[in-house]
């Protein structure tokens, strides 16, 4: 993907955010037709929650964070749903107090309102040099996917942080991935919530 990078923005969007924007969705949509998922750095993450905040309305979105207090690596679910509630964020399954893991997720689900969009955000492993970037889809993501899990997927768009790299032994991996850094990436996608929520 081409770099696309985010200027501070004071007010009602701008001509340059709105042409931003564009670029944006005409790159999401061209990964999409490939079935691929847009690999972006943390600084990305703004436009691409702008863009969803732009067609679904605040009331109607549910972020729903995946993952468990038990494992570092895994915490990035929880952490970051607890950062969104702290942010105000209405709508959010699972947090560091009330994890939607692996034995919780289909109940969970359930309860969620059908008419509302379901924005999915996971931990994953992936190749090494994309460990700290995100990957960004408008269609659903398998939890524990990259673990060998079989669980079902989940959300109409969807956020899986590289919290390290993939290898022989992935829950080991995870279980010794750095909290700093899982930590550091939950802040990132909270606040890139935050961000896009001012330009509605």
């Amino acid at each position: 993907m081409r770099n696309i990078t985010i200027e501070p923005q004071v007010g009602s969007t701008s001509g340059k955010e709105v042409i931003r924007l564009a670029t944006y969705k005409r790159e999401l949509v061209r990964h999409q037709s490939r079935e691929a998922r847009q690999n972006v750095q943390g600084e990305d993450l703004v436009l691409f929650f702008k863009h969803i905040y732009k067609l679904h309305s605040p009331d109607e979105i549910t972020f729903v964070c995946i993952g468990t207090d038990r494992s570092t690596g895994d915490a990035l679910g929880p952490l970051t749903g607890s950062l969104l509630q702290e942010a105000g964020v209405n709508h959010v399954v699972g947090t560091l107090a009330s994890p939607c893991d692996a034995d919780t997720l289909e109940k969970r689900l359930a309860l969620v309102p059908s008419h509302h969009a379901i924005i999915a955000i996971d931990a994953c492993l992936g190749p090494k040099q994309a460990t700290g970037t995100y990957y960004l889809a408008e269609h659903p993501l398998i939890p524990a996917k990259s673990v060998g899990g079989k669980l079902p997927p989940v959300g109409h768009y969807s956020v899986a942080a590289v919290v390290n790299a993939n290898g022989p032994r992935p829950y080991s991996i995870l279980q010794m991935t750095s909290l700093h850094f899982v930590m550091g990436m939950s802040r990132t996608i909270a606040e890139a919530v935050a961000e896009a929520v001012k330009y509605r």
